[in-house]
């Protein structure tokens, strides 16, 4: 016997249950569908047969994918049995139905040896299609008693069932295909995150000691062009130092579901900010960063984590502002809200671009510098301290606006 001789192995409902089976797809999409089940009940009860099911159906393979079974047949889910034992495979081969109302008198089927073999009365088996016209299976319905399944009615309601089936056969893979896709771009994204944390965590050890050897040189006789170079090396190590900090606490946010603040009353915002201002003069001595505090009321929050929030929008104001114009810092609070805006000359923002400007990774038109995080993790600092981000750009003129609502105490 050659190898295209060979008998099929056959499986069973074992195989399914163990998620082993050829047809383990196929069979798991119809067996979970409550829409396949109703059909099949309406089929019971509109032709009064007391077998129902759908069958997955190839050259050489019968396998039943959705029974509803009041025969005790023994077929159930996952159940094979050999394709030139049923009616099936004519079905397939000549895409008609094979239908019957009483072996025992209809004059094509009477005393035929599958009917006989299994007890077959009435039967039915319509083929399923789906919508680009390939062959999947068939729609069968089956008694061991006569019953009147060839009345126009139900010939008619049979076929419009086959075609119900085979439409949402398509629907069903369609949104099986979304749902791993999804799954897929959520573990492409949970990768990301992780390759961001361990970048981030193991470049804190070099950067570290770049910034001390440039603290070192900085109390060292130095030449005029020395301390030139340690300003531009200060600005680099400042620029690597916040996308660290950036990558870090995307990460931690995007793994541990937000971001963590540890809000104090009374924060002493003014001193953490005048630190931010004078560390980021130090890193752009050609830029004038103007810094206007006026706290009336105190104000509750994380200052390390506004900090930053505030260092990352003037980063973005000395990237993006027209040079020989200065940034300005204005901070002032009230009863109800404490109100951070740096603003900035330049190129306004356009009204698209200002849509996605907070988003991760987002990075705005005319540069390549940077992640794209800065604005993000200013917002998510924001939002973790119940306030918001805003942008306003109107003209030559760009502000920032950080809002922090007043955060009672027990």
């Amino acid at each position: 016997m050659n190898k295209e001789e060979a008998p099929v192995e056959l499986q069973g409902r074992s195989a399914f249950l163990a998620g082993a089976h050829d047809f383990q797809t196929d069979i798991e999409l119809l067996a979970g569908s409550e829409f396949v089940k109703t059909i099949l009940e309406t089929v019971m009860l509109a032709t009064n047969m007391r077998f129902a099911g759908v069958a997955r159906v190839t050259a050489d393979r019968w396998v039943a994918c959705r029974t509803i079974d009041e025969v005790n047949f023994g077929l159930s889910e996952g159940d094979e049995i050999a394709i030139e034992s049923t009616f099936c495979r004519t079905v397939r081969e000549t895409s008609e139905m094979v239908i019957f109302s009483d072996a025992a008198s209809d004059p094509e089927y009477q005393g035929h040896p599958i009917a006989a073999a299994f007890g077959i009365v009435s039967y039915a088996s319509v083929p399923i299609y789906r919508s680009d016209g390939s062959f999947f299976g068939t729609l069968c319905a089956i008694d061991t008693e006569p019953k009147d399944v060839k009345s126009p009615r139900a010939v008619a309601m049979l076929k419009m069932f086959a075609d119900l089936i085979g439409r949402n056969l398509e629907t069903e893979e369609r949104l099986e295909a979304q749902e791993q896709l999804i799954e897929h771009e959520r573990k492409l994204v949970q990768i990301q995150d992780e390759f961001i944390a361990i970048l981030g965590h193991d470049l804190r050890n070099p950067v570290a000691a770049f910034g001390a050897g440039v603290r070192q040189l900085d109390k060292e006789p130095v030449t005029s062009r020395g301390r030139e170079l340690l300003v531009l090396m200060r600005a680099s190590l400042h620029r690597m130092t916040e996308l660290i900090d950036n990558m870090m606490l995307h990460a931690k946010s995007r793994l541990g579901g937000g971001i963590a603040v540890s809000v104090v009353p009374d924060a002493p915002l003014s001193e953490t900010l005048q630190q931010v201002v004078d560390e980021i003069r130090v890193t752009a001595p050609d830029k004038e960063i103007l810094l206007n505090v006026d706290l009336a009321y105190p104000v509750s929050c994380d200052p390390d984590r506004i900090g930053q929030a505030v260092s990352n929008l003037l980063s973005n104001a000395i990237t993006h502002g027209a040079s020989g114009s200065p940034v300005q810092v204005t901070v002032r609070s009230s009863d109800k809200e404490a109100v951070i805006e740096v603003e900035n000359e330049g190129e306004p923002i356009p009204p698209e671009l200002q849509k996605t400007l907070f988003h991760p990774f987002h990075r705005g038109s005319g540069t390549s510098e940077g992640l794209g995080l800065g604005l993000h993790i200013a917002s998510s600092i924001a939002k973790a301290h119940s306030g918001r981000l805003s942008v306003a750009s109107e003209g030559t003129t760009t502000c920032f606006r950080l809002e922090l609502p007043k955060l009672e105490f027990s």
